[in-house]
């Protein structure tokens, strides 16, 4: 059973706190308020701050505060925190795995794997493709699915 899930793209200020705020709103109208959700960025230029300004807004417009959240860099201890970790690219899973112990099997996977009927299979990064609405289709799509599978009966 998943308890913990971590949201991980590059800077923690646009991809990662957005699925944060969406999957935490899905699973807490699922009524599923066992789930810790989190998120984190590879980098760590961003640590502190709020997610970026153009993402928030978007966000709010579909009825997701983010407001509260402030980003903080992915480490070596969130292996042990968490349950699932997701990541937004393959280049952020490639630097979640170059951190991974050797004695830990927390899955890594890449968050669109949970919107298998997207042809996408990364988030694209709003902060560079300025296209924040294209990001949270995408982010809510990954979020349904991802909250289908942590709500399926485990056989």
């Amino acid at each position: 059973m998943i308890h913990s899930i971590l949201f991980v793209c590059l800077g923690n200020i646009c991809r990662s706190p957005t699925a944060e705020g969406v999957f935490r709103k899905l699973s807490r109208e699922a009524r599923l308020d066992h789930l810790q959700i989190d998120s984190a960025g590879t980098g760590d230029w961003h640590s502190g701050k709020p997610p970026y300004g153009p993402m928030q807004t978007a966000a709010k417009k579909r009825g997701y505060d983010l407001s509260r959240l402030r980003a903080r860099q992915f480490g070596k201890v969130d292996f042990s925190r968490f349950d699932l970790i997701i990541a937004m690219d393959q280049s952020n899973l490639a630097n979640i795995e170059r951190l991974r112990p050797r004695d830990v099997d927390t899955p890594v996977q890449l968050f669109l794997d949970y919107a298998p009927d997207q042809p996408l299979r990364e988030v694209p990064d709003p902060y560079f493709t300025r296209d924040f609405d294209q990001a949270l289709d995408l982010i809510e799509q990954a979020s349904a699915g991802l909250l289908a599978h942590v709500t399926s009966p485990k056989k």
